[in-house]
């Protein structure tokens, strides 16, 4: 485990860093509040094409564009040369930056220590919250001479997902500036400005394109990993000893006072900090500080949720998972209705977006089960509120007419094909899509077919008749009412006698889908997610044999796995090339965001006492282990589900985050 100390959240010193291998792996995560981010390992080198300082989506655009990768970093001074900065290329690294590396700290924001004879040389990165701008604060002390420092800026200037090839396409004039430079190196893509507060930058243009820069991480992926690079020459800023250089990166104008807008900044951070540094628990206090990384506000304003980091966007089922988790769970209830409120216009048939654009033309409507997890996170709002209060009830007469349409639509039929069945449940997908979380997909088709009736489908549609009920129920008794809850409650007991009818095994467990009669009767962890949900079909003792079955052979440290391991389709490794990946992905990969939902059905099948609280805080608590493995402080989005679990995908994902917090607060609410 990392050594903490009080003025920061995690501490890697110079023993810890030179494990090449192991700091490769090892990311660092700044936002900016805005859906953009800078990100890159402990040392500074870039490994993934998604790594950079300056990552945001230009005007007009919800893809994320690499626009400032790194800096290549030299301290000159005492006739002496001090690299700070390090990349990879085929055969080699260039330069050897983290020879002079000393420690690593989350302060909370990433800050790098070097040291180089007496000199000690600080460079410390922060985003600006809704401005799309990159902070970087440099400080030496310990020196005598006159120092200055070099940074040549690697300018990508492509889709995050993409690589660069050097080109004649790239304009390569550099405008000089008030305290620094303008670039615009495609007339399609926003300019950046870099400024230097502080001191008096002096730019030499040296045009040349970095070529062959190298992606380990992409390549160990199955996917092209190198690229060239464009350099439009060296800025020279000269440092006193014990005095900042801040150094601004902006797509928006220039920044005037670097200075100002870090001390601003700066003092944002430590007051949001304050907030979880008394935690005891680190699981806990890691979790509620970067929630926010996941929070974002789109062009126009709504608020919403980034699904994960680097790759991921605004994905619905992710955020309505996430939602309760991330802001609920933190006592945030007005924010997290203004997300769903915001959520509204994209409402279209019943259905809720699985990837959502600019507007509702523009996104896509392929998942079955966004708009149920919508209905779902709508009634914990509720909970939050007070159902009793006035706000409560506010929220569920704001909301009920979009319940409704959406009950309606998955009764009567969506564009999707989502409909109900005789048996009063909803069949959904088709043997070439997966309309449920597990999509994972190949040349051949679907890895996981699930279409028909799948089992959490059912059970959060269950619920959202259960929900429908008990509102029209509380209106009153005008005859209204009442026939509005007689409608829904007939159809909620019709899916729940279906339900059980179809899913529930001899064996103890419940079947993961059913079609035309036929079962899938492999263990799958979304039987947990039945189990766990507050209006269910299932009895308080069907709940317990779930939980005891899934914690037999589906739990591990980091999660559930999504398919038991005596299964002969079960993949243990996570990884490989995008294929091999996409059939493991589904197929026994741990997902910790599932964790929550044993939680929660955990509790509800035992109860609150302190025995079984103890063992939900011992099964939150065993993810300490892994906030320094990949995504500092964040939870990866899978693990292997073979021993001993190595992280992967994304590094950082937001339901697993929201999850834990939420799981945390069911504790909390047991006292």
């Amino acid at each position: 485990m990392p050594v903490t100390h009080p003025d920061t959240l995690l501490h890697l010193d110079r023993e810890s860093l030179l494990l090449l291998e192991r700091s490769m792996t090892r990311e660092w995560l700044e936002t900016d509040g805005r859906g953009g981010y800078a990100s890159s390992t402990v040392l500074m080198c870039p490994t993934r094409r998604y790594h950079g300082l300056l990552v945001a989506p230009p005007r007009g655009s919800i893809r994320r564009h690499v626009f400032l990768s790194r800096f290549e970093e030299t301290l000159h001074g005492g006739g002496r040369s001090v690299p700070i900065s390090m990349a990879r290329y085929p055969g080699l690294w260039s330069p050897h930056g983290h020879q002079a590396i000393a420690s690593f700290d989350l302060r909370p924001w990433p800050s790098f220590l070097y040291l180089f004879g007496s000199a000690r040389i600080e460079r410390d990165v922060l985003m600006a919250k809704s401005l799309r701008a990159v902070l970087l604060r440099y400080r030496v002390s310990g020196q005598g001479n006159r120092v200055e420092l070099a940074l040549r800026p690697l300018l990508a200037f492509r889709e995050a997902d993409a690589l660069t090839f050097e080109n004649m396409a790239l304009d390569p004039r550099t405008e000089r500036i008030a305290g620094g430079i303008r670039c615009q190196p495609y007339a399609g893509l926003p300019p950046i400005h870099i400024v230097a507060g502080g001191a008096v930058a002096r730019f030499e243009a040296d045009p040349v394109w970095y070529r062959q820069i190298e992606y380990p991480s992409d390549l160990a992926r199955g996917y092209d990993g190198r690229e060239d690079q464009f350099s439009p020459g060296v800025l020279r800023i000269p440092i006193e000893s014990g005095v900042d250089v801040i150094v601004a990166a902006s797509l928006e104008d220039p920044v005037s006072a670097p200075e100002d807008l870090w001390e601003r900044e700066t003092a944002a951070r430590k007051a949001a900090l304050a907030e979880c540094a008394g935690d005891p628990v680190r699981t806990r206090a890691a979790a509620r500080h970067v929630a926010d990384d996941f929070l974002f506000r789109t062009a126009d304003g709504r608020l919403s949720v980034i699904a994960g980091f680097p790759w991921f966007g605004e994905w619905g089922r992710d955020e309505f998972v996430s939602l309760p988790g991330l802001l609920l769970a933190r006592g945030r209830t007005s924010e997290c209705r203004e997300a769903l409120e915001g959520a509204l216009p994209f409402l279209n048939g019943g259905l809720m977006p699985n990837v959502f654009g600019a507007s509702a033309a523009d996104s896509d409507y392929g998942s079955a089960d966004a708009s149920l997890w919508f209905a779902r996170a709508v009634r914990l709002l509720e909970l939050a509120s007070g159902p009793a209060s006035a706000k409560g009830r506010d929220v569920a007469e704001r909301f009920l007419p979009a319940l409704e349409e959406i009950a309606r639509c998955y009764r009567d039929g969506t564009r999707l094909g989502i409909a109900c069945d005789e048996g009063g449940l909803v069949r959904a997908g088709s043997p070439e899509h997966n309309a449920t979380w597990m999509d994972a997909r190949t040349a051949e088709g679907p890895v996981t077919p699930r279409d028909g009736c799948a089992v959490e489908i059912e059970a959060l549609w269950y619920s959202l008749l259960a929900y429908l009920e008990d509102i029209h129920k509380r209106r009153g008794e005008s005859a209204r009412a009442s026939a509005r809850a007689s409608e829904w409650g007939a159809l909620k007991r019709k899916a729940g006698a279906s339900f059980l009818e179809r899913f529930w095994l001899p064996e103890g467990y419940l079947a993961d889908s059913w079609k035309d009669g036929a079962i899938e009767r492999a263990m799958r962890p979304n039987m947990v997610i039945a189990a766990a949900l507050e209006w269910s079909p299932l009895t308080r003792e069907r709940r317990a044999d779930i939980v005891r079955a899934a914690e037999t052979e589906l739990l591990v440290p980091y999660g559930l796995r999504t398919l038991e391991p005596r299964d002969p389709r079960y993949h243990g490794r996570y990884g490989g090339g995008p294929e091999e990946r996409d059939r493991a992905y589904h197929q026994g990969t741990v997902w910790p965001w599932l964790l929550g939902f044993f939680c929660e059905a955990w509790l509800r099948a035992f109860g609150r006492g302190e025995p079984e609280l103890e063992r939900v805080r011992g099964l939150l608590s065993a993810l300490d282990h892994q906030l320094e493995r990949a995504g500092l402080l964040h939870v990866s989005e899978v693990f292997d589900g073979d021993p001993p679990h190595r992280p992967g995908g994304t590094i950082a994902q937001a339901w697993n985050t929201a999850e834990i917090l939420r799981a945390w607060s069911l504790v909390e609410e047991a006292r």
